[in-house]
């Protein structure tokens, strides 16, 4: 039960620190910044906001996920595989920075707007940096450490883009803060990382090679994730009005703002699986079991209760003037599903070594989904976007778990779905009776609900819940017994 522990810790710490800051700050900055800028402005920040996503698949180049890999391997010499790095990702995100400039300058958009990708570019080296330090914190289960500095850097941007709004300071200061934030995550993390690691950069050119070899196929699988999960927003930027961009991504941060779920399990996870996989099949399968269960769990409240209260949550979160993005948002909380279960097999497939494979689906996923985008943002605009996202992020799951069954040798167990979905009806129902109600009373008892009816039909049994809270008593252990004996 150490594991159950270990993981409880970390998932409900880490789940409160992200509701407040990616959810509760995050939103709170895009209802400031949409009362400011209008449909417009809005939509010209989100359009940087894409280019950044851009230049940050660039210069990932796969290090992030195998580097928490390898680190977790038996007798990996840990100071040589972060100096290497993180002087390897250093070096490629300020060449991209620096390459910037002749990137935009093909791009019709307004001069405020390139002014703003070149920052976004900028705040890309700090971002980079950070992520490549957090498989330090997931080897050692201490991604709450990560989740706290998030939620400072959060809570600072907040800060700072009600000052700019309130003192009326303009587009480019908005944007500026995406720079104040991200060096204040970058300098901390690194800070704290030396409690767990101790590494200088090294420039071991042989080692950037073979690395980078090992890690290529992610820098791909990257930069396609990108091709399909934000070339809507540039798309839309090209072909339809900023207005329009501005409506889709109210909805769209919405959705991304939840999107913190599968990736911090899949963190706190992936190296626990990355030990077992090859040297205990039955811990990886139970492990692996588990966590399939509990994305299916967070799955469907988030998507009925999106559903039936999208209008008052966009009235919420943007104010006036984004009504139509309630239908967006029902559209796009179906694709956040897909993702849950696509970041999941992704996982799997990291852990199991089937990078290649991985690469090879997302190259046609990411076809399929410019090639949709181009017929259908010219006829629906912001709904053709919606609806190519959700076909898209379902063929994604739906490959990922081919994948994961023919490569892995994985299925996951399917034990208690049809409870949880039961539960998810109950809470449907619910929902559909409160309509008339208030927003928090409706939201309120169907979430109490559907969490009655896991109990009732011991979809969650008494057990489990009660596991994860007993006191215990196993002895003081180094971090490298810790990792030996997590087990659920």
């Amino acid at each position: 039960m150490v594991l159950a522990r270990k993981i409880a810790y970390n998932v409900v710490l880490n789940s409160f620190l992200k509701v407040f800051s990616t959810v509760v700050l995050s939103l709170l900055s895009i209802r400031l910044m949409t009362g400011y800028l209008g449909q417009e402005g809005f939509g010209k920040y989100a359009t940087i906001l894409a280019f950044f996503a851009f230049f940050t698949a660039i210069a990932d180049l796969g290090l992030g996920s195998v580097t928490a890999r390898e680190i977790s391997r038996e007798s990996a010499d840990e100071g040589k595989i972060l100096g290497n790095v993180v002087a390897l990702r250093l070096t490629s995100s300020i060449t991209l920075f620096l390459l910037s400039p002749a990137i935009i300058y093909f791009f019709g958009y307004s001069a405020d707007v390139k002014t703003g990708i070149l920052i976004a570019a900028l705040a890309m080296v700090f971002s980079t940096l950070s992520s490549v330090l957090n498989g330090i914190f997931q080897k050692n289960l201490a991604m709450d450490r990560v989740a706290m500095v998030e939620f400072l850097g959060k809570l600072l941007q907040v800060g700072v883009i009600t000052i700019v709004v309130s003192r009326d300071f303009g587009f480019i200061a908005i944007v500026c803060t995406l720079i104040i934030s991200l060096s204040f995550n970058a300098v901390t993390v690194l800070l704290l990382s030396r409690r767990y690691a101790t590494f200088r950069l090294h420039f071991d050119f042989s080692f950037w090679k073979a690395f980078l070899k090992n890690s290529f196929p992610m820098g791909v699988t990257a930069i396609i994730t990108f091709a399909y999960f934000k070339m809507d927003t540039i798309l839309l930027s090209l072909l339809q009005s900023n207005a329009h961009v501005g409506i889709y991504n109210v909805a769209y941060k919405i959705m991304e703002n939840l999107i913190f779920f599968p990736a911090m399990l899949a963190g706190l996870i992936l190296p626990l699986l990355s030990r077992f996989i090859f040297t205990d099949r039955n811990r990886f399968e139970e492990i692996a079991n588990k966590t399939f269960k509990v994305f299916c769990i967070i799955v469907v409240p988030i998507v009925v209760g999106t559903w039936f209260l999208a209008a008052d949550i966009i009235a919420i979160v943007s104010g006036t003037g984004f009504e139509e993005s309630a239908g967006v948002l029902r559209i796009l909380i179906f694709a956040l599903g897909w993702i849950f279960f696509g970041s999941y097999f992704n996982m799997l497939l990291v852990v199991g070594n089937a990078q290649k494979q991985l690469m090879q689906t997302l190259i046609f996923v990411a076809v399929f989904n410019i090639g949709l985008n181009l017929f259908l943002i010219p006829h629906y605009s912001y709904i053709g976007a919606a609806s190519t996202a959700l076909a898209t992020e379902a063929l994604v799951a739906l490959a990922t778990g081919y994948l994961t069954y023919r490569f892995v040798g994985y299925i996951p167990s399917f034990e208690n779905i049809k409870r949880i979905l039961l539960s998810g009806g109950v809470m449907a129902l619910f929902l559909f009776l409160l309509e008339p109600t208030s927003f928090v009373l409706s939201g309120t008892i169907s979430m109490a609900v559907y969490i009655g009816m896991l109990w009732l039909t011991r979809a969650i049994s008494s057990a489990e819940i009660a596991g994860l809270f007993e006191k215990d008593r196993a002895p003081v252990l180094s971090p490298a017994e810790r990792v030996e004996t997590l087990v659920p």
